[in-house]
């Protein structure tokens, strides 16, 4: 237990096992000059039925292989998939038509699937590696605070004082909202209070006095009722004490919640993994520490390779769950991983720890969201993965646009 202890915290401090030669490389994080998402257009589109079932739906998911084989999205093509539904906390729901600006499109190579069907077992690899953290000084403090968690069963990572990124099947199965989002909640973790309730005030003579004095007969019973009662109040806080101290949710309403065309298709198409992703505004600000975005850095430039992410999954009740482990495989847009996680754990946010530009401290940010377990097609053989949707330059871009509603606050990154 003490070994697992250590490592958690080998870990948790961002420190990974490596050799030398990659102790020389320069994790850091580049400044990036980022392409412009304007909101050109708002429409007003009919409210959702909130009807579709808590699952993720996807007929097509183009991963390892076949983006080798079709032409890079055209600009108007990201700029129709980059639009965004914005449904708010009343049902009503929006369209908003973007133009990108400063982008210069590069055909490069992607590795990614060809027909991925959703598996809906065990995302489990092996041995179990998750780390549920129970430690007070672990859980309240960052980056584990930063973690929330979803009434429709997901979790989230907090990205601003008022706003939590997710997975957007989390809330859209992608033609309609899902059951529940409606009236969408997020959970934050705090502590529970130590220690019983407030003493009663007064003396005995004059408790005896309000129960009608204590030499009537039905006085007498009175107070033999009032004490059989106080034996099992404490019989039942003995059995309460257990739980004082564990962590508890304080809830908070979502205001509006952002999905990219991409994925919200309507029924017009199929969602696309590749932006599956949200951001939800709360309706009142939150005072913990987040965690800031960041542009997703190749497998190349990730230290020893790993990725790291906290969620609540739902084997473990209540419980938060971190985990690492290193990234197998690339997109331009997906991870592709063995960490292990469950469902419930989607929608956390997936972080690294890199040094600074010209500083000597390091900085953990988001740079990519999970989002669940795939089967994909590798050169003709199924292959199973743990996926997360990578949050590239213009992701960022929109993303920031959506927390800062403020375009020219999100040049770089």
């Amino acid at each position: 237990m003490e070994n697992m202890l250590f490592w958690l915290m080998f870990f948790t401090l961002g420190w990974t096992i490596i050799d030398g030669s990659e102790m020389e490389q320069d994790f850091m994080w580049h400044l990036r000059k980022i392409p412009q998402v304007i909101s050109e257009r708002t429409f007003h589109l009919a409210s959702p039925t909130f009807e579709a079932d808590a699952k993720m739906t996807l007929k097509r998911v183009c991963g390892i292989e076949c983006q080798k084989e079709l032409p890079a999205p055209s600009l108007s093509e990201l700029e129709d998939s980059l639009s965004y539904e914005t449904v708010f906390e009343n049902g009503t729901r929006t369209l908003t038509r973007v133009k990108v600006q400063g982008l210069i499109l590069q055909p490069t190579p992607n590795i990614t699937t060809k027909g991925a069907s959703v598996r809906r077992k065990r995302q489990v690899y092996g041995t179990d590696s998750r780390f549920s953290i129970l430690d007070k000084r672990f859980l309240t403090n960052f980056p584990f605070s930063t973690a929330v968690k979803l009434s429709t069963g997901c979790s989230g990572v907090l990205v601003s004082p008022n706003h939590v990124l997710t997975a957007a099947h989390c809330v859209h199965d992608g033609k309609d909202y899902i059951k529940g989002s409606k009236k969408l909640r997020v959970g934050l973790l705090k502590m529970r209070n130590k220690g019983g309730g407030k003493k009663r005030r007064g003396s005995k003579k004059s408790r005896r006095e309000a129960n009608g004095g204590d030499q009537t007969e039905d006085g007498k019973e009175n107070l033999k009722a009032r004490a059989k009662a106080g034996r099992k109040r404490k019989e039942s806080a003995r059995g309460q004490r257990v739980a004082e101290g564990r962590p508890s949710f304080q809830w908070t309403r979502v205001k509006n919640t952002h999905i990219p065309k991409g994925w919200a298709t309507g029924g017009t198409g199929d969602a696309a993994l590749d932006y599956d992703y949200a951001l939800l505004e709360l309706k009142r600000a939150h005072k913990k520490k987040y965690m800031e975005l960041g542009i997703s850095p190749t497998i190349k430039k990730l230290p020893g390779g790993m990725i790291h992410f906290s969620g609540f999954d739902r084997d473990r009740a209540d419980q938060l769950v971190y985990r690492f482990c290193s990234v197998s495989d690339e997109s331009n847009d997906l991870l592709y991983q063995y960490c292990d996680a469950e469902s419930g754990s989607t929608g956390s946010g997936i972080y690294l720890r890199l040094k600074e530009p010209d500083k000597k401290n390091w900085k953990r940010k988001i740079i990519a969201v999970y989002s669940g377990h795939q089967w994909v097609d590798v050169h003709g053989v199924q292959k199973d993965y743990n996926v997360a949707v990578r949050i590239t330059p213009l992701k960022y871009a929109q993303i920031c646009l959506w927390i800062h509603g403020d375009n020219a606050l999100c040049t770089s990154g």
